[in-house]
């Protein structure tokens, strides 16, 4: 009987103790929560627009600048790109029908009428094709092939340097930083001391320059990836309706 008392007494005091110490860990998590809600709420909302001039002076005018201008100058390249592959997209299907058409009642001419009276690669290879038929279908086919090297010449212009504005974003970005980390050694040498204020703002200014750069090259890079993927789709239109062309060419020149 006296071994099951203090048994009972032991486990009663050790429940007691554990849920003292629940107690103490929840009041401990919810104060640090309550005083972080204090003090969301307490500070005031800042604008988007204020918060990004304030990183851009803080991450330096000079090299915040440039890549401000990387980024100006890339899309500008970009859209420009963009606005001459989509208004060089034609329907090569409906252009095919037309020129059939037209070799079946106007002969070459009525065909170059068409190709002249379309725009985009496309109808401009069927012209420079249909100028030398005259020359035979081979003449015709180097003809082609040639003219579409200089239609794709055209399309690419441009991609090489949004390519060294995704390249140079980041590396000016890099550069900021390294500078930003030497001047903020100075000014732990200045001080004398390793003061952790010191540290931190330092490299908060340093690291502000390469998140910048990281974002103008991600943001360039999915313009050149687009820019390729329509230039992938142009070419593979000119291909396939190059050897329609030359078929119907073949067929007619049988008649």
């Amino acid at each position: 009987m006296f071994l099951a008392v203090a048994g009972i007494m032991t486990f009663s005091a050790s429940m007691a103790y554990a849920q003292d110490e629940q107690a103490a860990a929840t009041e401990e998590v919810a104060a640090p929560a309550n005083d972080l809600a204090a003090l969301t709420a307490a500070a005031p909302e800042v604008p988007l627009n204020q918060a990004l001039k304030t990183k851009f002076i803080e991450g330096g005018a000079g090299f915040m600048s440039l890549i401000i201008i990387c980024l100006i100058i890339g899309l500008a390249l970009s859209i420009e790109r963009i606005l001459y592959l989509t208004f060089s997209k034609t329907n090569t299907k409906k252009l095919l029908a037309k020129v059939e058409e037209a070799l079946a009642n106007g002969g070459i001419e009525a065909a170059k009428d068409v190709c002249r009276e379309t725009r985009g690669p496309v109808a401009s290879i069927f012209y420079q094709g249909l100028l030398r038929y005259e020359q035979g279908i081979d003449v015709v086919e180097k003809t082609i092939v040639s003219y579409g090297s200089v239609q794709m010449s055209n399309m690419e212009n441009g991609l090489s340097w949004i390519g060294l504005f995704i390249a140079i974003a980041p590396s000016l970005g890099f550069l900021g930083t390294v500078i930003g980390m030497i001047q903020a050694f100075d000014a732990i040498q200045a001080a004398g001391d390793i003061s952790p204020n010191v540290v931190a703002g330092g490299m908060k200014v340093a690291l502000i320059t390469t998140v910048a750069g990281l974002i103008v090259a991600m943001i360039l890079q999915v313009f050149y990836n687009y820019i390729l993927a329509k230039i992938d789709n142009l070419a593979i239109d000119m291909e396939d309706s190059s050897i329609s062309l030359v078929d119907t060419l073949t067929k007619y020149n049988k008649k």
